[in-house]
């Protein structure tokens, strides 16, 4: 499986490869953490993304250890296929 790419920080190379969006939603899936965001014109996008990636990025966001992501602003890049 191919994963999508998510940063909790902009990313300092290749700024417009990325995407920038805010968490609408977090679920776990078939062993995989889905995040959905919505870009700037409000369109929604499924990013599919191992356990590890998501306490990566969820670690670095400025939230504290009981707060959800939701709402937070992420940058990412749509790159999997199932």
């Amino acid at each position: 499986m191919n994963h999508d790419r998510i940063h909790a920080q902009e990313p300092s190379h290749h700024r417009d490869r990325w995407t920038v969006g805010t968490i609408t939603g977090i679920a776990e899936r078939d062993g995989h953490c889905v995040v959905t965001v919505e870009d700037g014109a409000g369109e929604p996008t499924e990013l599919v993304v191992t356990l590890a990636i998501r306490d990566l990025f969820v670690s670095r966001l400025e939230i504290g250890d009981d707060e959800s992501p939701v709402g937070e602003r992420v940058w990412f890049r749509k790159r999997g296929g199932q």
